[in-house]
């Protein structure tokens, strides 16, 4: 069975997440450079199904573009052309990175590895993976 898979774009680093295969259950999966992320693509492809691809697109509470949503849809852009088999689809991420780190805190991680950018975009894309999961 195949996998839905969360991008969280940013600039410099892009969390992911992705289902278990029965789409049950969302869980992170890594951070990486964003440069990286067509070549991380690919070679995730050869080996795991995955029939849907959700990217966080940036907006603000007015709707109108932040400074992220533009790298963001260019991200969405390339997707598309590079697998053209596979669906991909924007989702609202407003609220992903505060939730993730509340979800730190609620954890208990400690001030100092909640500092840590890549578990904080991976979590966000935990998040949207998640939220997406339960509005489907």
């Amino acid at each position: 069975m195949a996998r839905i898979m969360a991008i969280d774009y940013g600039v410099k680093r892009t969390g992911i997440a992705v289902t278990d295969p029965l789409k049950i259950i969302a869980t992170g999966l890594t951070t990486i450079d964003s440069k990286e992320l067509i070549p991380f693509l690919k070679k995730y492809l050869l080996s795991e199904q995955v029939e849907l691809i959700i990217v966080g697109l940036p907006k603000n509470w007015d709707e109108s573009d932040t400074h992220g949503t533009k790298p963001a849809q260019a991200a969405i852009d390339k997707i598309k052309k590079e697998f053209p088999a596979i669906p991909v689809k924007d989702v609202d991420e407003r609220f992903t990175s505060k939730m993730a780190k509340d979800a730190m805190i609620e954890m208990g991680m400690k001030k100092k590895d909640r500092r840590d950018k890549k578990i904080l975009d991976e979590i966000a894309a935990t998040i949207m993976l998640q939220e997406y999961l339960a509005s489907n």
